[in-house]
């Protein structure tokens, strides 16, 4: 990351507009894996990293990273603390009014998983009395909150990772998430070993937005109109896909919901 930043930092000096010349501060929460997390030496890793470092080189623009906790992304993003918010963040109507999103760089469904020998039946009689866990201040958390609520015991964490220990350790009866995220990061793992997917995908775009994008200040409309070029051109010149490749065997940035 160091030696990349250093190659954006020429770049930046050569060919950037003297109003974009500043240090881009991206955050993220960096317990989302495998979008965004910290490797064994402490540096920013996942999907969500790469696609943004690649945006920025692409864009010519000197970024670096940093960390917040998920609810304080929004907040500290209006206080000036980052500029843009790179966290696997859902373009909603609610977040819409609060900030400007780029154009999406991937988009998928929702899901439940609960232990397989449960045989829990998504619906306000099967989660009745059930625990769910969910990272807080997310798409996640407002849909359980909303549809259930009123009949189960919505437990809330700060990062998704905490949520897939107190599955593993009988503490939750299921969670909502990303379906990628959750197959990828728990399913697929020794520690979500008898687990599995309950119920349908949810794609209500009232909850589960039109996609995932960067987040920037409503002002800064110049800047979200260079990540959105940068986008558009790692999409066609294959660098997208590249790094695609290295965390799904299916296609994540999705046409359509």
């Amino acid at each position: 990351m160091k030696k990349l930043l250093s190659v954006l930092a020429c770049s930046t000096i050569l060919f950037a507009a003297p109003s974009m010349a500043k240090t881009v501060r991206l955050a993220s929460d960096f317990t989302y894996p495998p979008f965004n997390y910290m490797d064994a030496s402490g540096n920013p890793a996942g999907f969500d990293i790469e696609i943004a470092d690649a945006l920025c080189q692409e864009a010519k623009l000197e970024c670096t990273w940093v960390s917040q906790s998920w609810d304080s992304l929004i907040p500290a993003l209006m206080a000036h603390k980052s500029d843009v918010i790179m966290a696997s963040m859902r373009i909603t109507e609610e977040r819409k009014k609060r900030v400007l999103f780029t154009d999406k760089y991937y988009q998928t469904p929702a899901r439940f998983v609960a232990n397989s020998e449960q045989k829990l039946v998504i619906s306000k009689e099967g989660l009745k009395d059930k625990v769910i866990g969910v990272q807080t201040g997310t798409i996640h958390d407002r849909y359980v909150t909303d549809m259930f609520g009123d009949v189960a015991d919505i437990k809330r964490y700060a990062g998704q990772d905490e949520v897939y220990i107190d599955m593993q350790n009988g503490r939750l009866d299921a969670t909502f998430g990303n379906s990628d995220q959750l197959a990828l990061a728990f399913l697929d793992k020794e520690i979500g070993e008898g687990f599995e997917f309950v119920g349908e995908a949810v794609t209500d775009k009232a909850y589960i937005g039109e996609g995932t994008a960067l987040a920037l200040r409503q002002k800064d409309k110049a800047l979200a109109e260079k990540f959105n070029q940068a986008i558009e051109a790692i999409r066609a010149n294959g660098t997208y896909d590249k790094i695609a490749s290295k965390y799904f065997t299916f296609d994540i940035y999705g046409e359509e919901l």
